[in-house]
């Protein structure tokens, strides 16, 4: 390995920056790789022109089925069907018109159902909107698996091409160090015996040589352009990857936040909607009730007053017009009594409903602020 070493510092000026490069390369290599290196760079022998053709073709051909296989991954995806799921969801969240619920009744509407027939019709177009969304969410489960299932091929992808890489990579350093060699060695060792001996024979010996050496170096110029399409594949692998699960968590987010959180605001509306309904409906009862009870006392008064009328009518005995008379001051005292007790009691009641009021507007007080 320092043999290595020394052939990769030895070099001259122009092709500094290239040494530069296959030292990281050497550098970066396992004990191992490197100890294969040698081994390959010393089994190379560029007169033998089938050798030399097969150079690293093992490697560059793992390279060229890897794309394969990267673009067939890619054609395979659908990510645009994603989209189209989550577009397609959201329209559905929005069919639901939650303002349907705010839109007024006449007074019988009010009255007689037509809140429960509003209620009813909100809630079976959300069961019929809820299905197609389960359906939606059942098809973004499947396409968040497959997305994973992907992530996951394509880490294995990615490890495959930094395989093939560093194969190429020591196919090309091996190359490289006998390249050196022949240039640096094995070629002015030739010339110089062809210029001591004037044999012709040693002259082409020479030609042959650099035009095995021109070859042989095209050939380590082809390795290194599939070293580049590796390089060029490691961060195509990532994107697509981070793509995969940019929409991983969107279908998450739409699965365990969106589509909960829209369910729960329906429900909360359908709450709501009853309670309002209901307080109005109370009121109205309650209305109705007080209208009653007035036309009735008026009546009673009424009647009151026809009945002592007629009971003055005629010739009747002093006896009886005196117990009629104790019996109509009875009726008026109980009356009066009544009504007095009847006034108390509602402005008990009054009293009381204005606690009760006060009492609930301070619990809902006190709900908001948690």
């Amino acid at each position: 390995m320092e043999t290595v070493t020394n052939s990769l510092t030895n070099t001259n000026t122009q092709a500094q920056e290239q040494v530069l490069d296959e030292m990281k390369i050497w550098q970066s290599l396992t004990p191992e790789e490197q100890q294969r290196v040698t081994e390959i760079k010393n089994a190379i022998d560029i007169t033998d022109s089938q050798a030399i053709l097969q150079y690293g073709v093992q490697a560059q051909s793992n390279i060229s089925s890897f794309s394969d296989t990267v673009l067939s991954q890619i054609r395979a995806k659908d990510s645009g069907r994603v989209g189209d799921i989550l577009t397609e969801l959201m329209a559905k969240v929005n069919e639901l018109n939650v303002d349907s619920l705010s839109q007024n009744d006449g007074l019988f509407g009010r009255m007689f159902g037509g809140v429960k027939s509003r209620a009813k019709k909100f809630i079976g177009q959300y069961e019929k909107i809820s299905v197609h969304i389960d359906r939606i969410i059942n098809e973004l489960e499947k396409a968040r698996m497959q997305l994973l299932k992907d992530i996951a091929l394509l880490d294995g992808l990615y490890e495959k091409n930094i395989e093939y890489m560093r194969e190429l990579d020591v196919y090309i350093l091996a190359g490289s160090l006998k390249l050196s060699e022949i240039n640096d060695k094995i070629i002015p060792e030739l010339k110089k015996k062809a210029e001591e001996s004037g044999d012709p024979a040693d002259a082409q010996r020479v030609k042959d040589m650099l035009s095995l050496a021109n070859r042989f170096e095209k050939k380590l110029h082809d390795l290194k352009l599939s070293r580049m399409i590796a390089i060029q594949t490691a961060p195509q692998i990532r994107l697509i990857q981070s793509n995969d699960q940019v929409l991983v968590e969107k279908i998450q987010s739409s699965i365990l936040n969106t589509i909960p959180l829209w369910k729960n605001q329906i429900i909360i509306a359908i709450t709501l909607f009853r309670q309002e309904k209901a307080l109005k409906l109370q009121s109205e009862v309650n209305r109705t009730t007080n209208e009653l009870l007035t036309k009735n006392s008026e009546l009673l008064k009424t009647n009151s007053i026809e009945v002592a009328k007629e009971s003055e009518k005629g010739i009747v005995e002093l006896e009886t017009l005196k117990k009629v008379n104790r019996d109509l001051i009875e009726t008026i005292e109980e009356t009066l009594r009544i009504q007095k007790e009847g006034r108390e009691k509602r402005m008990q009641v009054e009293a009381e409903l204005k606690n009760m009021e006060n009492e609930l507007k301070q619990k809902l007080m006190e709900v908001k602020d948690i």
